[in-house]
């Protein structure tokens, strides 16, 4: 038998790939909205620039705001960076892991900030899944409002349509859905139907949240981290605030906690919904006064009480967490906060977000550390033993 040509092969294999890539694309507009398809295809794998590409919805600054009180100490920073990581110079170390910004406070006070690969002071980056932690918190200030009864509360209380698709929806309450541990189905893999995906790309998160959420086992027995309890935490504060969550947080905190430059939120699409996952984008000196805020308990720079200290408390101490020592000894988890029991008895704290965003928080210490980066460069459990170093060695107490 004759054999074709190699060059008329390969124009058959090529042509056969083609009908079976446009075959694919058929099946998967069948199935998923138009939009959904083109992010994942085109957009792919989330990056730091998302916050240009998603439409977002204005936080403005607070009036008669002043930034945090500059008292640098960068030597002292210098010198707590190489004692945690001896031989290594911190501008160019932090360069070299793809930071874009990096803010130390102690005792509320900006004693080193530095800004890398393009990135300016006043420049946003965005949050990831910082956006949690501030989520939380706007949970908290919701029910400190009166606008929410109880963390106890079934979610089917805000979201009845949930118990109407499935009665097993009013065994998960708030609190399950903010310690992560409702029970709910979620699956990163594969492709177009992986959970990460379609809680990122989705075109109508509501929609999305009250629709396609499952129930798959009872809520309280096991922690699963799952970007639909964001979601369904932001369906019930938008129901119950009369706002879009953006304005909350401006109305609630932002602007409460005098943050001096503006902000946004990423939506789903314009007028939209805001990307409760992550999607909050800001300056990285106003993270890390978000920090600065949970550090003091809950009090502004200028005296105003923002958040309750018992709010702080219950979001952020290990009792009643999630342990998570499989992932490192004392780690635990609750409220979209990230938190480690210290040897003293201790505890520090965390927000946390992908590729590399981080607002560290040492009580003891009195130190905050936030970061923002375009990727991790090095493993998130080496940065937080980094920032655990440094805060011990720059210490809570006023030198003499």
């Amino acid at each position: 038998m004759a054999r074709l040509p190699l060059t008329k092969l390969l124009r058959r294999v090529g042509a056969g790939l083609l009908v079976l890539l446009l075959a694919a694309l058929g099946s998967a507009l069948l199935l998923y909205p138009p939009t959904y398809v083109w992010r994942v295809l085109v957009w792919q794998n989330a990056d730091v620039e998302d916050q240009f590409r998603f439409a977002q919805r204005t936080v403005k600054a607070a009036s008669r705001a002043s930034e945090l009180p500059v008292v640098l100490d960068e030597a002292a920073v210098r010198q707590a960076f190489v004692a945690a990581l001896p031989g290594q110079a911190l501008e160019s170390w932090l360069q070299a892991q793809g930071t874009l910004g990096f803010v130390v406070l102690r005792r509320g006070q900006l004693i080193y900030e530095g800004y890398f690969n393009g990135q300016q002071r006043d420049d946003p980056a965005t949050s990831f899944s910082v956006a949690k932690s501030v989520l939380g918190t706007l949970l908290d200030q919701a029910i400190e409002a009166g606008k929410v009864s109880s963390l106890d509360d079934p979610v089917t209380r805000y979201l009845p349509e949930l118990q109407q698709r499935d009665p097993r929806f009013e065994a998960v309450t708030l609190r399950h859905l903010v310690d992560m541990k409702a029970g709910l189905h979620y699956q990163e893999f594969p492709f177009l139907n992986g959970d990460d995906a379609k809680t990122y790309y989705w075109p109508d998160l509501r929609e999305l949240a009250l629709q396609h959420t499952q129930v798959e086992q009872a809520p309280g027995q096991a922690w699963l981290y799952n970007n639909y309890h964001p979601l369904l935490i932001g369906l019930v504060l938008e129901r119950r605030t009369g706002m879009p969550v953006a304005q909350w947080l401006q109305q609630q905190l932002w602007q409460p906690a005098g943050m001096p430059a503006g902000a946004s939120w990423s939506l789903d699409r314009e007028g939209g919904f805001e990307k409760l996952e992550s999607g909050i984008n800001a300056r990285t000196r106003d993270f890390a006064r978000f920090g600065q805020l949970f550090l003091d308990q809950g009090v502004a720079l200028d005296g105003r009480r923002v958040l309750s200290a018992a709010a702080v408390r219950a979001a952020t101490s290990p009792e009643g967490a999630m342990p998570l020592t499989h992932l490192r000894p004392g780690m635990y988890y609750k409220h979209f906060w990230w938190g480690q029991q210290r040897a003293d008895g201790g505890h520090d704290f965390s927000a946390r977000g992908n590729f590399g965003q981080f607002v560290f928080v040492s009580p003891a210490n009195g130190v905050v550390i936030a970061r923002n980066g375009e990727r991790y460069g090095v493993p998130p459990g080496q940065w937080l033993r980094l920032f655990e170093q440094m805060a011990d060695r720059l210490g809570a107490k006023p030198a003499s």
